[in-house]
């Protein structure tokens, strides 16, 4: 199932989450896969697509972030599987 991740850093977090950013590994670990990051330049905002097996593994992944970023995840399809839906 695919998942988009939402986030905004919290202004007094940005230094620690460049930090944390650049010289940690950012990859979700197995059982969730990162299909393609985004950032919005200069706001601290940006959103991630997911493809994920594992819902504890996505869950541990956006706890490691919690502390320094609003986040928010949502289901999502993309337009193949939603006309089927439809």
């Amino acid at each position: 199932m695919k998942f988009m991740s939402v986030w905004n850093i919290k202004p007094e977090n940005l230094n620690a989450a460049v930090e944390r950013f650049t010289t940690d590994n950012p990859e979700p670990s197995p059982g969730v896969k990162l299909i393609s990051r985004w950032h919005e330049m200069g706001t601290g905002k940006g959103f991630a697509l997911l493809e994920v097996e594992d819902q504890v593994a996505l869950a541990k992944f956006m706890v490691a972030w919690a502390d320094l970023v609003d986040q928010k995840i949502v289901p999502v399809m993309g337009d193949e599987e939603m006309a089927k839906a439809l």
